[in-house]
């Protein structure tokens, strides 16, 4: 299990109006976020979630194709290898592959939220989040689901 996760924007923002925000709290001992980050999310901040920023200069060379947030949080991941990456931005997750970095997406940690026994059934979860725009696969949806032991 990774101790350190590194939560952008997107996935913030998705736990809190699924009211799922603690499941971060239960499945890492350590939740970080940037700068960049908490200023995007703009809510109050759980005091579990440290803010933490990269200390190199690195963020720069990505917010040509990456927004602040996820530039931020990839550029603090490439300085703790032990941690783990939840990015759902397509571009950011292939800029994370190339840099050798562990990642995951929102659906990911919704998953293993459910084989922990955290949340009951991923079903009406995808269903939430379909309302909430969150855009899904029908792929991606059928793999969660059978992975998630619900189809």
């Amino acid at each position: 299990m990774h101790k350190v996760v590194i939560a952008d924007t997107s996935c913030l923002i998705v736990l809190q109006k699924l009211e799922l925000l603690i499941v971060l709290k239960n499945l890492y001992t350590e939740v970080l976020i940037t700068s960049a980050i908490a200023e995007e999310y703009s809510l109050p901040l759980p005091h579990w979630i440290e803010i933490k920023n990269p200390l190199s200069s690195v963020t720069k060379a990505f917010e040509s194709s990456l927004d602040p947030g996820e530039a931020s949080a990839i550029a603090l991941a490439a300085e703790i290898p032990e941690a783990i990456l939840i990015l759902d931005g397509l571009q950011a997750r292939r800029v994370a592959a190339q840099l050798s970095l562990n990642y995951t997406g929102t659906l990911g940690v919704l998953a293993k939220a459910k084989k922990k026994g955290l949340i009951e059934s991923i079903k009406p979860i995808l269903s939430k989040l379909r309302e909430l725009n969150f855009r899904i696969s029908s792929e991606v949806e059928e793999d969660i689901l059978i992975h998630c032991n619900e189809k």
